[in-house]
Formats: C-alpha cells, sequence, structure tokens
C-alpha cells in the first residue's frame, strides 16, 4: 500500500515541466547531439542524461550504474530499463532528467531522424553541448525552495 505522501511537491513537479518544455523546444538539436555522441561511441552502453542541479548541465549515465541504482530501489526502474534496453538511436532521441533525487525518462522520435538532424544542424557535439547547455540554463530552474 502507498501513503499519500508520495503526492509530488510545486518543485519537484516544476522541474520536470521544465526539462520537458526545453526538450520540446531544442527536439533537433538534442537529437543531433544525441547521434553526434553515438557516432563517438557506438559501442557505448552509456545514455545522455541532464543533470539539473545545482545548474543544469548534460552528464553521461553508464549502464552499470542505472543497472545498479535499479537493484538499490528493489527493480522499481524497470520499465525505464527496458527503454534503454530497447533504445534504437538512429530513429530516437533518449534522455535521462535527473533532478530533485528522482529520474525522468524523455524519449521521444524527431522528424527528421537523429543522423539527418546531426547532418542539417551542422555544428560538432562540443558546440552542441555548449549551445545546449546554455539554453537549459535559462529555462530550468532548480533553485524554487518548494
Amino acid at each position: 500500500m502507498e501513503s499519500g505522501i508520495s503526492s509530488p511537491n510545486a518543485a519537484d513537479h516544476q522541474w520536470r515541466k521544465q526539462l520537458d518544455q526545453f526538450v520540446k523546444a531544442n527536439s533537433q538539436e538534442l537529437a543531433a547531439l544525441a547521434w553526434g555522441l553515438h557516432l563517438q561511441d557506438p559501442e557505448g552502453d552509456s545514455t545522455l542524461g541532464i543533470d539539473v542541479e545545482p545548474t543544469p548541465h548534460f552528464i553521461t549515465c553508464p549502464r552499470e550504474a542505472l543497472v545498479t541504482l535499479n537493484e538499490k530501489v528493489d527493480n522499481q526502474l524497470r520499465v525505464m530499463m527496458g527503454v534503454v534496453e530497447n533504445h534504437n538511436p538512429e530513429i530516437e532521441v533518449l534522455l535521462l532528467g535527473v533532478g530533485r533525487g528522482q529520474i525522468q525518462a524523455i524519449q521521444y522520435q524527431p522528424q527528421p531522424e537523429p543522423p539527418q538532424c546531426f547532418e542539417d544542424v551542422g555544428e560538432d557535439v562540443e558546440t552542441l553541448l555548449d549551445r545546449l547547455e546554455q539554453r537549459m540554463q535559462t529555462v530550468i530552474d532548480c533553485s524554487s525552495e518548494g
């Protein structure tokens, strides 16, 4: 049985909403970034993430760390782990948002697909990382004392 304690407070909800808005507003460039990172390490088992605290920034989430986290929380992340395991970087983007002790998977299929987004954007991975982190920091605010 769950107790009523699990209702998210406004600050918990706010970062998720801001993250969703950021992803929607920057979906093509995020797809380009995800594909560029995949090209750098095609056999890699890390997932691109966004840590919103203390200041929003990109992180990589190694598969082993996600497996360990899932074990520590009694397999409560099994749905997210299924999404990670079945992720196809050629047609979809997967981001893990991390903030306020919570994790949120964001997955979408951009049009055009990530390889074409990368080609269309025409920027290197470092430029995309810098630009998107700057935008993220103006959109996502985790400093509210919820």
